[in-house]
């Protein structure tokens, strides 16, 4: 092989591996930052891992909300209206935030079962509904009413609650 010849292969396998490397890291990168959406049913069955952060979307349960008197700290149930999940909240819940309302919680299972929030978010108008929240519950309507099983599947949520 001629000199000219190997030193433009070498830069190829550099310029090779050296992207890859950009890429593996990129990818790395974003994959701690990516939450799963799921919902209250998915969630009571088992599918999330105690310490995986994720999303649950649903309504808030009327007369489920508890605000603490001695610190931010609120308790709720968030429902697809066939399960419900517990969620508790440090902080100040959005304005928005009411029983009977569309919400995404962000957050994870604690080893007791809990979903901790660090983040509530709350739909922005009256007929705005996320549309993994509006399938989930569709799907819990469902069955509910006729008994098929729901979907199981988790969706990435890459744009959030708008």
């Amino acid at each position: 092989m001629k000199p000219h010849r190997k030193k433009t292969l070498g830069i190829v396998i550099f310029i090779a591996v050296g992207l890859s490397t950009a890429i593996g890291l990129s990818l790395y990168a974003l994959s701690s930052n990516i939450d799963l959406f799921f919902t209250p049913t998915q969630v009571a069955a088992g599918e999330v891992m105690p310490g995986q952060r994720i999303r649950v979307g649903g309504m808030v349960k009327e007369g489920s909300v508890q605000h603490s008197n001695e610190a931010l700290q609120v308790n709720f149930i968030a429902t697809d209206y066939a399960h419900d999940v517990n969620v508790q909240y440090n902080g100040i819940l959005p304005d928005l935030f009411r029983e009977g309302q569309g919400i995404v919680v962000e957050g994870s299972i604690n080893p007791a079962g809990q979903f901790v929030a660090s983040r509530v978010l709350a739909k922005h108008d009256e007929n705005y509904m996320s549309v993994e929240v509006k399938e989930a519950m569709d799907a819990a309507e469902r069955q509910r009413v006729m008994g098929q099983p729901p979907v199981e599947s988790a969706t990435q949520d890459q744009e959030g609650f708008k």
